[in-house]
């Protein structure tokens, strides 16, 4: 079974009404990323950070996926399909896809302060309790925060999303400008006679070399005309 690697960005969930804190203007729901998306910005004010995520998560469920997320998953019949997302949301999960990695993490979840990725203390929130009440705390005692790679700190799935991006038969990069690094790196470990796509409806992306195949859409729109491309 063939193996197709998607790595996608803000763009794929554009169409689901959902932002990201990677867009150009330096602002996440007219937050400052500074204020809300650094570990600075969480030692200085807790408070604020986690009731900006409560707003966003409650965001999050009200979104829904869009064709493209699930083009995507319905493409696991015939194909191997691993997604690695520069998105902080659930929408591939909720779409079907099965393997999913999040290389900035996730919002539906929060975790340790003093150990975020020790899985010991990651907890997973449900529309129920989408809720973090100010103060509560992870079992380690520690205030619990987002499970979310805040800009300056390392991104751990990196690893991972390298040996799946080594062994694909086929690469597609949808809604991202490739010049947050070192998600736009990955392009350099597929194996130099794999295909790569690009779908994005822009004309400013950085990094594109004669080996990408630009498909100038919208993410939806776009993964049609690569299923179409598949099945020709």
């Amino acid at each position: 079974m063939k193996k197709i690697v998607f790595l996608t960005g803000a763009g794929m969930s554009v169409e689901s009404g959902f932002k990201t804190f990677r867009g150009n203007d330096g602002l996440w729901e007219n937050f400052p990323v500074e204020q809300v998306a650094t570990h600075e910005g969480w030692e200085r004010d807790p408070e604020l950070v986690t009731n900006f995520y409560n707003g966003l998560r409650k965001k999050l469920y009200a979104a829904q996926p869009n064709e493209g997320h699930k083009l995507i998953a319905q493409l696991e019949k015939e194909y191997n399909v691993v997604v690695v997302t520069q998105n902080v949301d659930n929408l591939h999960e909720k779409a079907g896809s099965s393997k999913v990695i999040h290389l900035h993490g996730e919002l539906a979840k929060v975790c340790s302060s003093r150990d975020p990725y020790n899985e010991k203390y990651v907890q997973e929130l449900g529309e129920d309790n989408a809720e973090v009440p100010v103060g509560a705390k992870a079992g380690d005692g520690s205030l619990l925060r987002p499970f979310i790679v805040f800009f300056g700190e390392s991104v751990p799935m990196i690893e991972p999303a390298i040996k799946e991006c080594m062994d694909a038969d086929m690469l597609v990069v949808i809604g991202t400008s490739l010049n947050v690094y070192p998600a736009a790196g990955l392009l350099h470990y597929a194996p130099a006679d794999v295909p790569i796509y690009l779908i994005d409806p822009s004309d400013d992306v950085k990094n594109i070399t004669d080996r990408v195949k630009h498909i100038k859409k919208g993410a939806s729109e776009g993964v049609k005309e690569l299923i179409a491309m598949l099945n020709s």
